[in-house]
């Protein structure tokens, strides 16, 4: 493999089905793509240039990166071929319950402030948080002392993540026929509206609609779509379906089609997800 083909991704458990970790070593260019979970990670060697909601942005190694839930970003290498970063991800029903401990952030309203952070203290902590559930992947034990260890990690680093780096979310208005396409979309994965009926519900040409939806969320309705699915198919399977059945089940033509996406979406493939994120995670 050469340098320029690197991309090596490992995905973590943990002891919740909420909360996953994985280790990325790569030279991919990640596309304009967003997420539907938390994202707080370290940027362990190279460097990164991303775009984000607050423009474009570097990091280096030593550096914190985060993201938002539904936040469009991309990523590629920054003065050399490859970076490698580790990065745990949490469901905004854990991250809300995590804020319940920071009056200053009201709960279930949580944004992280900025997608590259320094910061020594919620570095030393998220370290910690990554090493215990690298650990506890490796041994796949529920015991409730590994459990609790890594709780403790967890709510410490959230703990300086919120009190440090977050803010209430600001609430961006969209326009009803934008929110009427991503509604119509969200409820249609399986049989999506064309160009032509997404036109016809909302009284716009064909380009306004392609136009208005990417202003919006960053993305092409199709894009839109495809990352949609990838997020129904990681439930799914963190469900207990089986690969086939969360391909057809999320409007995929076929099991292979779902690992394509999944993998350019997540930057592992679904076998992986199952096998190290569903296996031994509990709600």
């Amino acid at each position: 493999m050469s340098r320029s083909t690197i991309h090596q991704c490992q995905v973590f458990g943990s002891p919740w089905a909420g909360v996953y970790a994985t280790l990325t070593h790569s030279a991919r260019h990640y596309g304009r793509h967003w997420h539907a979970v938390y994202g707080l990670g370290l940027l362990e060697d190279g460097a990164q240039s991303s775009a984000s909601a607050r423009g474009k942005v570097q990091a280096f190694a030593g550096d914190l990166i985060a993201s938002n839930p539904g936040e469009v970003h991309d990523g590629q290498p920054l003065g050399g071929p490859t970076r490698r970063w580790r990065m745990v991800y949490l469901e905004p029903a854990v991250m809300a319950s995590m804020a319940d401990d920071a009056p200053s952030t009201p709960s279930g309203t949580v944004e992280l402030a900025r997608p590259v952070i320094q910061d020594a203290r919620l570095s030393q902590a998220l370290q910690g948080l990554l090493r215990r559930l690298g650990a506890w992947d490796a041994r796949r034990q529920s015991a409730s002392a590994d459990a609790l260890a890594c709780e403790e990690s967890l709510v410490q680093t959230c703990a300086l993540l919120l009190q440090g780096h977050a803010s209430a979310a600001s609430r961006v208005a969209f326009s009803a026929e934008v929110n009427q396409v991503r509604e119509r979309l969200a409820d249609d994965l399986l049989e999506p509206p064309n160009l032509t009926e997404m036109a016809a519900m909302t009284g716009l040409s064909k380009y306004q609609v392609l136009r208005r939806f990417e202003q919006a969320y960053g993305v092409t309705p199709h894009a839109w779509l495809l990352q949609q699915r990838a997020e129904r198919a990681r439930r799914l399977i963190l469900s207990g379906a089986d690969l086939a059945q969360a391909a057809a089940s999320s409007g995929f033509a076929d099991q292979s089609h779902m690992t394509r996406i999944f993998a350019r979406h997540f930057g592992f493939t679904p076998g992986a997800w199952k096998q190290s994120a569903a296996s031994g995670g509990r709600p």
